[in-house]
């Protein structure tokens, strides 16, 4: 079977083929996790390229990326693990003003899958909030969100507060979302490292960590 018609469903937000092609290939025996990391995020990492050229809009890519999210849906149950011991506390969420989450339940996903435990904020969340959770939980490492340029200032009045709280100089804080950049998040936000994608988010935990990717 070629699954590249899978990234093309995606990129298409052809949602009924997807969701056909996704369970053939479960079917077939294809490992859940591939089926994510070689054929899903590349296909909405695809789109997230054509938004930032404005070749599509908000409405195209949302299309998209609840036809991927109806796609994981049917393999989050083939790759969650239960039995493995956190490999550590990780608080996301989408930062105050943005009401989009299809990327940050991605990222939860892949996070869960590879061992870490996983405090989901939501979206919409004020930088208070994710100093608080940070603190609560013991975290040891805070993601932040944001589809859009208008969320640009929040993400960083998110970063500067973590790093002027009291857990500041504990947690680490990785960014991640369609309009960013490596030198707007790690340059003027001072965040420790930008995530290009879900599994590029989920590598950089694990590297800023020292956890083995």
């Amino acid at each position: 079977m070629n699954l590249d018609a899978l990234t093309e469903a995606v990129v298409k937000g052809k949602r009924k083929d997807a969701v056909e092609l996704t369970q053939q290939a479960i079917r077939d025996g294809h490992d859940p996790e591939k089926i994510i990391n070689t054929y899903l995020i590349p296909g909405l990492n695809r789109v997230g390229e054509r938004f930032q050229k404005r070749e599509i809009f908000v409405p195209e890519m949302m299309i998209s990326a609840k036809t991927m999210q109806a796609c994981v849906e049917l393999l989050k149950p083939l790759i969650a693990k239960d039995t493995a011991p956190a490999l550590g506390v990780i608080v996301i969420g989408t930062v105050f003003g943005d009401l989009h989450d299809i990327g940050k339940n991605l990222v939860k996903l892949l996070l869960e899958s590879s061992g870490f435990k996983v405090v989901d904020l939501g979206e919409n969340v004020p930088s208070q909030k994710f100093v608080e959770a940070a603190r609560l939980h013991d975290a040891s490492v805070v993601g932040l969100s944001s589809l859009l340029t208008t969320g640009d200032p929040y993400v960083e009045e998110t970063v500067k507060a973590i790093k002027a709280s009291d857990v500041g100089a504990k947690v680490r804080i990785i960014c991640g979302g369609a309009a960013l950049t490596p030198k707007f998040v790690e340059g003027q936000c001072g965040a420790d490292a930008y995530a290009k994608d879900a599994a590029d988010g989920v590598n950089k935990i694990k590297k800023l960590l020292e956890i083995a990717v």
